[in-house]
């Protein structure tokens, strides 16, 4: 069981590599990098490739560990006790009724292999990965309302992504095999952009490309345009038909792009961006 890469998603070696080493450890691969980057993407692309289903966790700063492995729904069966007939009764008196299973039980008594995703981790309270050592290191956990233990019949294939939001836990990540998607240079994000647009032309991607780079390699940004992003803008460009000497300054100096609002998020870099237009144009 092995990810080589996948005809829709451009993996570099050495994300490869590290996937397979997760793989063969048996361990949860911790993905960090820059929002955009194609962290969860990578999950999915290797659950397709190797052909497993995927489940996903899709973590909030109000999550709760014990939300993955199951909760017991206290409030239905008090309801359900007030208005049950005698029939009805015998569902409630079975608590099993009432507990909701989490998307780690799912995993864990799948038939068959799994991958699970559990996504921007770094969200969630910092005692949150602590909490599921125990479970993500011994594939276990204990159900105390039916006084059941709830082994996994497969270890599933975990991905765990963060946007570095917060440091985590040494225990935690002691327990995973790290791996950092640094942000593509030019040449992977042209075999990027060519997955996604295998008709574009290369006249207006090479100009495209050094205008993103151009505007991400800005200093002060408070937020850097990303992969997405740019494939959002390259959609815009496409389907508005801007022609290729819009992106073309006659001076070779940095130019404010058409539809940079899908490149810059906020008012303070694009005034950053603007003024820095300004003043080349003015030699300041």
């Amino acid at each position: 069981m092995k990810f080589n890469g996948s005809d829709s998603y451009v993996a570099t070696q050495d994300l490869m590599l590290a996937v397979n080493a997760a793989i063969t450890l048996k361990r949860p691969l911790l993905v960090k990098g820059e929002p955009g980057t194609g962290k969860t993407m990578l999950a999915e692309e290797v659950a397709r490739a190797i052909g497993m289903p995927l489940l996903q966790w899709h973590i909030k700063s109000t999550t709760k560990a014990q939300q993955g492995l199951y909760e017991y729904d206290a409030v239905s069966r008090l309801r359900d006790s007030q208005l049950a007939d005698v029939s009805g009764s015998e569902k409630v008196k079975d608590i099993r009724n009432y507990i909701v299973r989490g998307t780690l039980w799912q995993a864990f008594t799948a038939e068959q292999p799994v991958a699970l995703l559990i996504d921007e981790i770094d969200k969630a309270d910092i005692e949150f990965p602590n909490d599921l050592l125990r479970e993500l290191d011994r594939m276990e956990f204990y159900v105390y309302e039916t006084r059941e233990l709830i082994k996994a019949r497969h270890r599933p294939v975990v991905f765990i992504t963060s946007n570095n939001e917060k440091e985590l836990p040494d225990a935690f990540l002691r327990r995973c095999f790290f791996h950092y998607i640094k942000f593509p240079d030019a040449d992977t994000m042209k075999r990027i952009v060519d997955v996604h647009f295998p008709s574009l032309k290369k006249e207006l991607l090479g100009a495209a490309l050094k205008t993103f780079y151009d505007v991400r390699n800005l200093p002060g940004l408070k937020k850097k345009p990303s992969t997405s992003e740019l494939l959002d803008w390259l959609k815009l460009l496409v389907a508005e038909d801007i022609p290729l000497e819009a992106l073309h300054s006659k001076d070779e100096k940095v130019s404010v792009p058409p539809l940079v609002g899908a490149l810059l998020k906020n008012e303070q870099d694009v005034t950053l961006f603007e003024k820095l237009v300004f003043m080349q144009r003015h030699n300041r």
